[in-house]
């Protein structure tokens, strides 16, 4: 029998294991890390130039509001209310009534003062009449003096000849001092009465002067009767009511020329530094958001910050001391048209950024505004007024 061969005697055959394949994702992630880091290098290259080509000349504020001119309206004279011609929120123009007061005592008044001053120019008529009077007076007195002296004279020739008694010349020389006394009390009577006239007419007098300013008064309260808006705007804060008794300087209501208005932003004091009068400004009103955009300028700084003038102002100089950034309030222009657009209110917040790029107006501190001063002229109720008065003195001097 013969022997199977032996199969573990063969010899093995070895196995070839295959390297493992190269992994992609390495490449893959240096490419992704490359494209953020390239991301990042290019938004930090466009941050830096915008740092330095806008956003270094940009100093914005969200601590700004609308500010205006708040006019209010007071009466000159005491008086009961009758009527009111304007509510709250009403728009009213300059030169519109608001309120009227009763006119009765006005009235009254102005009657008094007339027929003051047409008894005043009969007055004044009787003192220049009374001058040519006392003229005649003057000269009548001259008369009887010299017809005195020549009396006298006679009796002083005829007394050598013992027809004149020397009690008849005693009696001459007295009437002549009697005469002489008189025309000096005629004189002293026409200076004082000249006194009283020389250098005037009737109509310029001054107790007809006196008169006529009385007469100007009365009409003035009369017309003061009734209260005008001074300005156009907005009514706001009105208090009156009708019948109420209101006396000289009370406040009736107020008036918000809402054409007029501008904004106080308030700027940190590091953020002053660069800021120039003229320099422009972007604004937005939270009330219309960022779509609405004002275009304003840059007119002058306050006077002091917020803490200085407040009502119970900061004590630095005791011992519980901490420092903090003051602000300032910085006034910025509007313009009427983009207001007339999109109306604004007083107290409303804005956002406020200065371009800092026109570095050629004032600083700050040195702006100066001139106020613009408006001279009155003598209007219809002063005309009125002379014409009545000079029609009083031309009916009383007939």
């Amino acid at each position: 029998m013969s022997a199977m061969p032996n199969q573990s005697s063969a010899p093995a055959t070895p196995i070839r294991q295959e390297a493992p394949a190269p992994s992609s994702g390495t490449p893959k992630r240096k490419k992704i890390m490359l494209t953020i880091a390239s991301v990042f290098a290019v938004a930090a290259i466009g941050y830096g130039a915008y740092w330095a080509l806008v956003s270094r000349f940009i100093e914005d504020t969200d601590n700004a509001y609308v500010q205006g001119n708040v006019v209010q309206v007071t009466p000159q004279i005491a008086g009961t209310v009758s009527k009111l011609y304007a509510d709250d929120t009403q728009v009213v123009k300059a030169g519109q009534p608001l309120v009227s007061f009763d006119t009765a005592d006005a009235e009254v008044g102005l009657a008094q003062a007339e027929a003051q001053l047409a008894q005043t120019v009969r007055e004044v008529r009787t003192l220049f009449a009374s001058q040519a009077q006392s003229g005649a007076n003057l000269s009548m007195r001259d008369a009887e003096l010299a017809r005195a002296k020549d009396d006298l004279a006679r009796r002083r020739a005829l007394a050598g000849s013992g027809a004149v008694s020397s009690e008849e010349i005693r009696h001459a020389e007295s009437a002549v001092n009697q005469a002489q006394a008189a025309v000096n009390a005629a004189k002293e009577q026409l200076s004082s009465g000249r006194a009283l006239t020389e250098g005037t007419t009737v109509a310029n007098h001054p107790n007809v002067q006196r008169a006529a300013a009385r007469v100007q008064e009365a009409m003035l309260a009369q017309q003061r009767s009734i209260l005008y808006a001074p300005v156009s705007g907005e009514i706001a804060k009105r208090s009156v009511q009708v019948g109420q008794r209101v006396n000289p300087g009370a406040p009736l209501m107020a008036i918000v020329p809402l054409d007029r208005l501008w904004v106080d932003a308030n700027f940190k004091e590091s953020q002053l530094r660069e800021m120039r009068v003229g320099q422009p400004v972007t604004l937005t009103a939270d009330v219309y958001g960022g779509k609405v955009k004002y275009d304003g300028k840059v007119v002058g700084l306050g006077a002091g910050t917020g803490s200085a003038f407040a009502l119970l102002p900061a004590q630095n100089a005791t011992g519980n001391w901490i420092k903090v950034v003051q602000r300032v309030p910085v006034r910025i222009s509007l313009d009427p048209k983009q207001l007339a657009e999109h109306p604004l209110r007083i107290g409303l917040s804005m956002h406020a950024e200065v371009d800092l790029h026109d570095q050629g107006g004032a600083p700050l501190g040195n702006a100066v505004t001139v106020a613009t001063q408006q001279e009155s002229t003598a209007g219809p109720a002063d005309n009125k007024a002379k014409e009545r008065i000079d029609a009083i003195i031309a009916a009383n001097l007939k």
